[in-house]
């Protein structure tokens, strides 16, 4: 037998050894509980929204996910920590937009790459912020409010949980399409700005959490951000259909792992990232708090950060004193 020939065999077998270890691993995935970080705190949005996927993603899997809070920096410590971790699929990231867009446009200098220090896994679902004013406001609808505005004398403020913050960026792309200008008034969280605008001290706010001052009367939803409409309020138009069209700000969670996760394990958890959502408790549950179930491929989550991105930093050049 010639060198070659022996050479090219002994490469055959192990080649076949490494196809026979990695189909072997999504077979046997997961041996054990898998822990799956939340970058932000414990009863927020992101992470409500997580304990219910994670919770049926358990029962397809057959294995517990444990939901670990790792606040702080925005959801930076969270993220960072995912991106350093081991490929095992073992250590996951459910995350919003905000540490993988708004941080990549609003940070100066990120501690990861949004793209590729992870691995995609899938969209889990989308929410708009619900536009909402005080009810001494003139308007019923959006088109009443942006004539409003757009004639009124009186100063319009509109309330956000800072400067850079999804809020923010809502407000000023409001007001480049609606041609108005309503004036910026940060605050260190939505809360507070939320009571300003009850006191009318402000006038609007962007909040995706409005729904019970909406419901008791307090404030009055005028459309949601979003290009569908929320779920709660499916008889509120957007604001794209109310008269600025084209307008989509949308928050989203995503499922990520870290960067070289084998190809087969991405495959069955973006598997049952799926047959979670198609659960109809699961679909209740998130449609109950304004989300729209997605459900992607790995290569959609990749165009989504891309394109949001760019949507991003075109609107942080139009703000006034910037966002940095």
């Amino acid at each position: 037998m010639s060198i070659v020939n022996t050479v090219f065999g002994r490469l055959m077998i192990a080649l076949g050894a490494v196809l026979v270890a990695c189909s072997s691993s999504a077979q046997t995935y997961p041996q054990r509980p898998i822990k799956a970080i939340v970058p932000y705190a414990a009863g927020g949005f992101s992470d409500q929204a997580s304990r219910i996927i994670v919770e049926a993603m358990s029962r397809n899997l057959g294995q517990n996910i444990i939901i670990e809070n790792r606040a702080g920096g925005g959801g930076r410590i969270g993220s960072e920590y995912i991106s350093k971790a081991s490929p095992d699929g073992y250590q996951l990231l459910l995350t919003t937009n905000g540490t993988h867009t708004y941080m990549a446009v609003v940070e100066k200098a990120l501690s990861y790459d949004p793209i590729t220090d992870f691995t995609p896994i899938s969209l889990i679902g989308k929410y708009g912020l619900l536009m909402v004013v005080n009810p001494s406001v003139p308007a019923k609808t959006l088109p009443e409010f942006l004539t409003y505005a757009r004639e009124s004398k009186v100063q319009i403020n509109y309330a956000t949980s800072g400067i850079g913050s999804g809020l923010h960026f809502a407000g000023e792309l409001f007001n480049a399409m609606g041609k108005v200008q309503m004036t910026h008034v940060p605050y260190k969280g939505s809360g507070p700005g939320m009571q300003d605008v009850l006191a009318g001290v402000c006038q609007v706010i962007f909040d995706g959490a409005a729904k019970p001052q909406i419901d008791a009367g307090k404030v009055r939803l005028l459309g949601t951000t979003s290009a569908v409409r929320d779920p709660r309020y499916p008889d509120v138009p957007t604001l794209s259909e109310g008269g600025l069209t084209g307008y989509d700000l949308t928050y989203w969670v995503g499922l990520f792992a870290p960067k070289g996760l084998p190809l087969d394990i991405q495959a069955r958890l973006n598997a049952s990232v799926k047959t979670a959502l198609a659960d109809p408790d699961v679909k209740r549950k998130l449609n109950g708090m304004g989300m729209s179930l997605v459900g992607s491929t790995p290569e959609q989550v990749i165009q989504e950060i891309r394109t949001e991105t760019v949507k991003l930093r075109q609107i942080a050049a139009a703000i006034p004193g910037g966002v940095n």
